[in-house]
């Protein structure tokens, strides 16, 4: 009986192994690739953020290419109007900045380059000029404001507005939707405490301010499509 575990043993692992082998690949192909986030899509390819750089796939499908790779923390990416560029936030300098690389790949240029920290949030409507959001301006409580800039870098300009974290330009550019702060979490659903502030239309030109509907209600990341605001809401509960 000694003699025939041992003249089995050697088998019996060689067995287990191979059945492991086998089942790594239906393993792989099950879990699949996981947290694929913050897409954008222009006319030909939707980008995204995966393990903390930017990627970018045709709308037909395919294979993802990596468009930046390094040990930082990339997010926020917009593709310009006409998709050639993409705004994008990164921390690759220290503090979160807004940088624009080409949607084929390539180096990056750094815009925006206040110690306040800046995040990208889209573009203006002849993508000469990338919006983003920053608390350079406020003191001595820091809060986010909204400003474009140059794509090939220079001066930002304020929008008008005392508070702001993301916005998105009418079809004219003559007026943004604006959600004025983050939440500590967005996740946290029915939630209807001082946070939930109404989306609101400013007009760039003057100021003026049309708030939409809103009864305490969670409503945030406002896309403005032709002649149509879309936003994410919870009021439904």
């Amino acid at each position: 009986m000694r003699f025939l575990k041992a003249f089995l043993r050697p088998f019996l692992r060689q067995c287990a192994l191979v059945a492991l082998l086998a089942c790594i690949p239906h393993l792989a192909r099950a879990q699949g690739t996981r947290l694929l986030r913050e897409p954008t899509v222009s006319a030909t390819q939707i980008a995204f953020t995966y393990g903390g750089d930017l990627w970018a796939v045709a709308r037909s499908g395919g294979e993802a290419r990596r468009i930046t790779s390094t040990a930082a923390v990339e997010s926020d990416p917009r593709f310009s109007p006409d998709g050639k560029w993409i705004a994008f936030t990164s921390n690759r300098s220290g503090g979160p900045a807004v940088y624009v690389v080409s949607a084929d790949g390539g180096d990056p240029r750094r815009l925006t380059w206040s110690p306040a920290g800046e995040q990208a949030r889209g573009w203006t409507r002849d993508g000469r000029r990338v919006l983003f959001a920053s608390g350079r301006v406020s003191a001595p409580t820091p809060y986010m404001k909204l400003f474009t800039i140059p794509v090939e870098g220079g001066v930002a300009e304020m929008l008008p507005g005392y508070m702001a974290f993301r916005g998105s330009f009418s079809p004219d550019g003559k007026q943004v939707v604006i959600d004025r702060v983050t939440r500590w979490d967005v996740e946290y659903r029915s939630y209807r405490g001082g946070q939930n502030t109404p989306l609101t239309i400013t007009t760039v030109a003057n100021g003026a301010e049309t708030r939409l509907p809103n009864e305490l209600t969670m409503d945030t990341d406002p896309v403005w499509i032709g002649g149509t605001i879309y936003f994410l809401s919870d009021r439904d509960w």
